[in-house]
């Protein structure tokens, strides 16, 4: 349910016990707020509908005149990847003239429905999403095209809607990425992926399979896994090498190998996907897929 009365700069600053300077510097991105509270306070506003007022302004135009703001929904902020997708989305919308207005659905259905209704009752022109794990109904997403916003997808697809797609190659990166692994001789690789029904785990497991296929090496169900556990590698018949779904499962499972004692990569090597900062200050330097998420930002 979105909430029908209007909060204030003033509301928020009584909610976190600052003054209303300070909110606006936190909502400005101002570094004089600590990043911590600066988070918090955006958190808020934004699950509250709070925006600046001249972005306000901009939502309230005429119909006579283009509404030059565009919606963002992302499952998390944690990831390096969705923040350079952001990077590249907010740099394109600059250049064109227009404002981004950003939200996060925690992974939450019901929240990424409120997001949704909330972007359709502010009539933005346009909203770009990375559907939350847990979505399997969208009709939010058809209610958004049939009020004539442009409705684009990126990185976790819905296919069950007709709308424009903006990803990367997942099958095929995964695809070399184990093509990779099998020719430094690895021939035991685990697949570690993600929970859900997401089409991109979908794709980068099919890759990662179809190449040992190709590659005529062992491919188990044993080898697949969903959550980093030291219990694998304490195996007799142990993986010699680990392809996982994003940077961070593969630095976890390179923590955990390298906990027990274990040489990465001399004995066990371990691939990522994403390419994110993490990933050039592993020690060592963690093998990974390049996911160019400020491309794919621009792109949607």
């Amino acid at each position: 349910m979105i909430e029908s009365q209007a909060t204030t700069m003033k509301d928020i600053a009584e909610r976190f016990g600052v003054s209303i300077s300070t909110v606006s510097r936190a909502l400005s991105g101002s570094p004089r707020v600590r990043k911590d509270k600066r988070d918090a306070i955006c958190q808020y506003a934004a699950q509250h509908n709070f925006y600046p007022n001249d972005i306000a302004k901009s939502l309230r135009l005429s119909k006579r005149q283009p509404v030059k703001v565009i919606g963002v929904i992302v499952p998390e902020f944690t990831h390096y990847y969705f923040s350079s997708v952001l990077t590249g989305i907010e740099e394109r919308a600059s250049e064109r003239g227009y404002r981004i207005i950003i939200t996060m659905s925690k992974e939450s259905y019901d929240r990424e429905v409120q997001l949704c209704q909330m972007f359709e009752a502010h009539q933005v022109c346009g909203v770009i999403v990375s559907q939350a794990k847990d979505t399997t109904e969208y009709d939010h997403f058809k209610s958004l095209q049939q009020k004539g916003i442009t409705l684009v997808f990126f990185d976790r697809i819905c296919t069950g809607v007709n709308a424009s797609l903006v990803v990367v190659d997942d099958y095929m990166g995964a695809f070399n990425a184990v093509t990779h692994l099998i020719n430094t001789g690895c021939r035991r690789i685990a697949f570690y992926g993600m929970k859900g029904n997401a089409v991109i785990g979908k794709n980068r497991y099919n890759g990662y399979r179809d190449a040992l296929l190709k590659a005529r090496v062992e491919c188990s169900e044993e080898l697949v896994h969903e959550a980093i556990t030291p219990d694998i590698l304490r195996m007799e018949n142990r993986p010699d090498a680990f392809f996982c779904v994003n940077d961070d499962t593969a630095i976890g499972v390179m923590y955990t190998a390298k906990r027990m004692g274990f040489k990465v990569p001399d004995e066990i090597s371990v691939c990522g996907f994403t390419n994110g900062n993490r990933a050039i200050a592993c020690d060592p330097q963690l093998t990974t897929v390049e996911q160019r998420g400020k491309e794919v930002g621009r792109e949607a």
